[in-house]
């Protein structure tokens, strides 16, 4: 059985998009239990070289709009990035579930072989839509809202394994 783009996307990014819902709710509740400044964990990081958990969220919501309206062929919405508290996390991570659920199967599907432009430090590339998915948007993704995950998990928050799968 072979797998859409639609399907290898939307329904991904909608699960995981909400899961990080919950793992903020929950933090947010075991921050104010624990009499933690929200603001510690919006700016935590697991290394000091590492980006802080907001910018997990940023770019993990990043690869959401971007691929989705790349294979859709539509313009890439700009956000400003500059988010920094948990209203403003769910509300950028909201943003990027309402273009999951605005995105039909008609617009991406087909697009395995259609050229995706990107820019990156030292110029534009082009990749094929079903790499471009499947090898940067998803996996890049993927890693940063583990990266979310370890943050919160590091400061004590209750959320294991069955909230990160959901």
């Amino acid at each position: 059985m072979t797998i859409s783009m639609y399907g290898a996307s939307v329904p991904v990014y909608t699960r995981m998009l909400t899961n990080l819902l919950t793992w903020l709710d929950k933090a947010e509740a075991y921050a104010a239990e624990r009499k933690i400044d929200l603001a510690v964990l919006v700016n935590d990081r697991l290394a000091p070289d590492m980006l802080p958990f907001k910018a997990q969220i940023m770019i993990a919501t990043d690869h959401v709009k971007g691929s989705l309206t790349r294979l859709a062929g539509k313009p890439v919405p700009s956000w400003e990035d500059n988010e920094t508290t948990f209203d403003e996390l769910r509300a950028r991570v909201r943003k990027a579930l309402e273009i999951c659920a605005t995105t039909t199967a008609a617009e991406i599907d087909g697009s395995e072989d259609k050229p995706i432009t990107l820019k990156n430090r030292a110029g534009e590339y082009v990749e094929l839509g079903q790499a471009y998915l499947l090898h940067r948007a998803l996996e890049n993704f993927h890693f940063h809202v583990t990266m979310a995950y370890a943050i919160l998990r590091h400061n004590g928050v209750p959320i294991g394994k069955s909230d990160y799968i959901g």
